[in-house]
């Protein structure tokens, strides 16, 4: 290794310098606090655990996401947290059990092995809800609701959702009789978006021509509120679950265009965002100029029967370093007091004073320069003690 070499880090993985730090850290704290006012718990999950536990339930996607380490004292292997989710699942469930809902919130890192795309940082700070115990669709309006309160807080100049329902997919597999290979390779095929394969494959694997025009049009069935309207419309005869998951997102549609009229709602019905371990609704939020969800979330009813304790669950993750990314973040102004080092117990009362005021007091030897030190006023003596003035 060079001289040089020992200040790399690895590719993917970044130091957050001052001016990127600030913003970050208190959107961290405006988010939790939010999330208070809402009833949410907070909660401070480790950074690695077994992985028995926390890769249980969450299908390969996040496997693959996850570093693997040995433990050297119980010789187990343990994985740094690729997503906070199945941690809040397991304390739901074992770490302190309440009967009826439960709304818990957190904010930290998570590690990648692999970015998500290439422009991903691999160690993104998340701050994100989950809402248990609930398994009406009041839960996913509250938590679409909050999650556009999220983007309000951060600064977003236009709210964004897309909206999508893995159970209408599901149900049309089980209908078709699809297999476990066959559904995988659809669902390849359908998150791309790949339509000249698509029809290659129903022509393949769907005998039926009615169902066969019904998975030809789900992949077409994205855009505005008319798209759940024509969905209807052309799942008529489909089993009951798909209409019942295009009820729920008209009804979610319904309340949060009138608690937000000036969001974006973008449908699509093809949209299988978190499919191996989603069971329900799944949204992500976008913002312009970043191709890549700024936050992510959806239904996972299942993961808590993995720890014995069957809970309806909902929730979102924001990633606050993808935010901090657009340039939107406002920072307050930093600002300080510089107070030349003296040896003066009175001086030093008064600076712990102006400290526990909250304001920021840097004590610094005598002929240093208040600006480079970010201070934009000084203390200075008088004859009553010491009073705080404009810099000179």
């Amino acid at each position: 290794m060079t001289y040089a070499d020992r200040w790399l880090l690895p590719d993917g993985v970044e130091e957050i310098l001052p001016a990127e730090a600030k913003p970050i850290e208190q959107l961290r704290r405006r988010l939790l606090d939010l999330y208070a006012t809402w009833g949410y718990d907070l909660v401070i999950p480790p950074l690695l655990e077994y992985t028995d536990s926390l890769l249980i339930g969450l299908g390969r996607d996040v496997d693959l996401l996850t570093f693997k380490v040995t433990d050297q004292i119980s010789g187990r292997t343990l994985g740094i947290r690729a997503d906070i989710t199945p941690q809040t699942a397991r304390m739901d469930a074992h770490s302190f059990t309440r009967r009826g809902a439960n709304r818990l919130c957190y904010a930290g890192h998570v590690v990648h092995a692999r970015p998500k795309n290439p422009l991903a940082t691999r160690t993104p700070i998340q701050a994100g809800v989950e809402f248990y115990g609930e398994a009406s669709v009041s839960a996913d309006i509250e938590v679409v609701s909050l999650l556009l309160e999220s983007l309000q807080v951060a600064g977003l100049p236009q709210l964004h959702i897309d909206l999508g329902h893995v159970g209408i997919y599901r149900a049309l597999a089980a209908h078709a009789g699809l297999s476990e290979h066959q559904e995988e390779v659809f669902f390849e095929l359908l998150q791309r978006k790949a339509m000249t394969e698509i029809r290659e494959w129903v022509a393949e694997n769907i005998a039926d021509s009615a169902m066969a025009q019904v998975f030809l049009d789900l992949p077409r069935l994205a855009g505005g509120r008319e798209v759940l309207a024509e969905a209807r419309e052309r799942f008529a005869s489909c089993p009951m679950e798909v209409l019942e998951a295009i009820n729920q997102l008209d009804a979610v549609a319904d309340t949060v265009t009138q608690r937000y009229p000036g969001a974006e709602l973008y449908f699509d019905l093809g949209e299988l965002r978190g499919y191996h371990y989603l069971t329900g609704l799944v949204f992500a939020a976008f913002a312009p100029g970043y191709g890549n969800p700024v936050a992510s979330g959806g239904r996972y009813d299942h993961i808590g029967e993995v720890f014995g304790r069957s809970r309806p669950a909902t929730g979102f993750a924001v990633d606050i370093t993808a935010l901090s990314k657009l340039g939107i973040l406002a920072t307050l102004p930093a600002g300080g007091i510089y107070a030349p080092e003296v040896n003066d117990p009175a001086q030093w009362q008064v600076i712990q004073k102006l400290r526990l005021q909250g304001e920021r007091v840097i004590c610094a030897a005598p002929g240093s320069n208040p600006e480079d030190l970010g201070c934009d006023r000084q203390l200075i003596p008088t004859e009553q003690g010491y009073e705080v003035a404009p810099l000179a």
